[in-house]
């Protein structure tokens, strides 16, 4: 069976700074018809940062979420941005570390139901400290923890972020495969 929908018609709700929301009429495969809400995203890049044996996490407020989450650092990519160079600018703005070396780990689609963003997300290894520099209105923290702690605060539920816990997985079975 083909799962294709085809889309009918589109209407552009809303354009945000970060997001565009759509509402559009399809065409489902047995032929009735339903409307798909859902946004616009430029992508994201993020970046699992190990240095002497420690990943960097950041820790921010989520307004979405009411709490503070850790996160690897990540940004939105600007238009155009080559997915790594945005990891590396991302890296460098939350930790003030230039990597030295950098792989691509797993990209993910971090909510297929109801948006098209789409995040690459990478490995780097060491680097060099030139201070970091926050873009404005932008408050975190940067810690850095073991990995099996990384994995700890996964269980345990104090990491949800699914970037973070999609980065962490791909690099364990990498490594595990001798591919890091």
């Amino acid at each position: 069976m083909d799962f294709e929908e085809k889309k009918i018609s589109s209407e552009h709700i809303f354009k945000g700074r970060v997001v565009d929301l759509y509402v559009d009429e399809v065409l489902l495969p047995d032929g009735t018809r339903s409307k798909r809400e859902y946004i616009r995203h430029s992508g994201g890049a993020a970046v699992l940062f190990i240095k002497d044996g420690k990943a960097a996490l950041v820790r921010q407020f989520r307004y979405a979420y009411g709490e503070e989450t850790y996160e690897i650092p990540a940004g939105k990519l600007n238009q155009g941005e080559d997915p790594e160079e945005a990891a590396l600018r991302e890296l460098t703005e939350e930790t003030g570390y230039r990597a030295e070396n950098c792989s691509h780990l797993i990209d993910i689609y971090p909510t297929p139901g109801y948006t098209d963003e789409v995040i690459h997300i990478y490995l780097a290894t060491e680097g060099i400290f030139v201070g970091e520099h926050l873009d404005e209105g932008e408050f975190l923290n940067c810690s850095y923890i073991s990995l099996g702690e990384l994995e700890g605060m996964i269980d345990r539920g104090e990491i949800k972020d699914a970037k973070t816990v999609a980065a962490y997985y791909s690099y364990i079975i990498k490594r595990n495969k001798g591919l890091n």
